[in-house]
């Protein structure tokens, strides 16, 4: 379960309405949860069911147990929802053995590329290559490279490639049914970065001996316990965002989460951000999320939050129980005065104090913030907080009037680059 704490938040409202919202204001919005709750429903968006789907976990698990020995490497080729998930996963919750087997390749730089492919003895690797769409051009560019490298080291190149894709349609799609490779449904009502939580993350999860099943569980405690705690985030972030707090701070104090912000950035703008709303007009809707990490970016980004425009909102995610307890020895700094507050500590007492260090000292400069805590960095934590996310941007959507489920945008992108390689080949 994630608790969650507004007191910081509705500390600010007493001192000055401006900066911050109130306990009754959120209360109010709560009286009309159901009609959000039903409008988020009739867009029939598939995520809302996936922590209980008992027959995924099965193809999944019996791939794998038939599989996984078999490789030393698994290459994910991917970008955006396709890759973020999946490398979130891996950042979180495998270990160092764990992590040298995954090779994320999110990007099409060709330095990477290449030095991807000579990271890896291509006989020994398995590649995932996942795009909903099935037509993700730097994913299908990335595909056929490695592909090509596959045959030209005479391996049967159906062996080492698995696809997550569209159980319909697209290119992908196709050549699955070509050449028999094994492939995974992305639901058609999960759009890709909402599709985490599908063998998007399910699968690499599951052949770095994950347990699944229980990220899955964690999901759905999310779903039947804690829906009305993320439209009342939602509620907050909406008020603030109206309030000229557009940007979006989310701040774990705990560095397995580092790139669970990375996701977040991509799951706000890409659902928040739209020119129109629902009723076709010009709004130009949307929070920008800002990644950060405590204690790190104390020491990089913290003096703009507290003394720069007041124009943020803040989510800290705090953990309580580090796996491990490590204290800092306090010989040499019991001669030091200037020091002797570390004496007999840890460092989990150390970045627990500067999170509420970093907590107070915004909230004396007026910038609202809410915390969710977790207990451990585990399987079911995570998929909870994923499900949390979900939930608190498709209700955002909903009170913004907007398409959550959208990204026009980016198609526009798509379209212009093939416009730009149809008519010259050299740049």
């Amino acid at each position: 379960m994630i608790s969650v704490d507004f007191s910081y938040l509705y500390q600010i409202y007493k001192f000055n309405k401006r900066h911050s919202v109130s306990s009754e204001e959120v209360e109010q919005y709560r009286t009309h949860f159901n009609k959000y709750y039903n409008r988020l429903k009739s867009r029939q968006q598939g995520f809302l069911d996936l922590g209980n789907q008992p027959k995924t976990l099965r193809v999944i698990q019996d791939f794998v147990e038939k599989h996984k020995n078999k490789f030393s490497y698994f290459v994910i080729l991917g970008i955006g929802g396709s890759m973020l998930g999946p490398k979130t996963i891996v950042e979180a919750l495998a270990n160092e053995i764990q992590k040298s087997k995954v090779i994320c390749l999110d990007n099409i730089d060709p330095y990477l590329i290449n030095q991807t492919l000579t990271k890896i003895d291509l006989a020994k690797t398995l590649f995932l290559v996942q795009t909903k769409s099935g037509g993700t051009p730097e994913t299908i560019a990335q595909y056929v490279f490695f592909k090509n490298k596959v045959e030209q080291q005479g391996l049967t190149w159906q062996n080492h490639f698995v696809f997550v894709t569209d159980p319909k349609i697209g290119w992908l799609r196709q050549i699955a049914n070509e050449e028999n490779i094994t492939t995974f449904e992305i639901p058609e009502n999960v759009g890709g970065r909402f599709s985490v939580l599908t063998p998007v993350g399910l699968l690499i999860s599951n052949l770095i001996d994950l347990d699944i099943a229980k990220m899955l569980d964690g999901a759905n405690l999310v779903v039947q316990n804690q829906l009305q705690d993320a439209f009342d985030v939602a509620v907050s972030s909406f008020l603030l965002n109206q309030r000229g707090k557009t940007n979006l701070v989310i701040m774990p104090y705990n560095s397995r989460l580092k790139t669970f912000t990375e996701w977040c950035v991509q799951l706000v703008s890409e659902s928040t951000g739209k020119q129109f709303d629902l009723d076709n007009q010009e709004v130009f809707a949307g929070l920008t999320p800002i990644p950060a990490l405590g204690a790190t970016d104390q020491h990089s980004q913290l003096q703009l939050f507290k003394e720069g425009p007041n124009d943020k909102q803040f989510i800290f995610i705090k953990t309580t129980d580090y796996l491990v307890t490590l204290d800092i020895p306090s010989e040499e700094l019991a001669l030091n005065n200037s020091l002797n507050y570390l004496v007999n500590q840890s460092f989990n007492s150390l970045i627990q104090a500067e999170f509420e260090g970093t907590r107070q000292s915004l909230t004396e400069s007026l910038r609202p913030s809410i915390t969710l805590t977790i207990h451990q960095t585990d399987e079911s934590s995570l998929g909870a907080l994923f499900m949390f996310f979900e939930l608190y941007t498709a209700f955002l959507g909903e009170m913004l009037n907007i398409n959550t489920f959208d990204q026009p945008g980016v198609e526009r992108s798509k379209v212009l680059t093939k416009e730009i390689l149809s008519k010259s080949k050299n740049f």
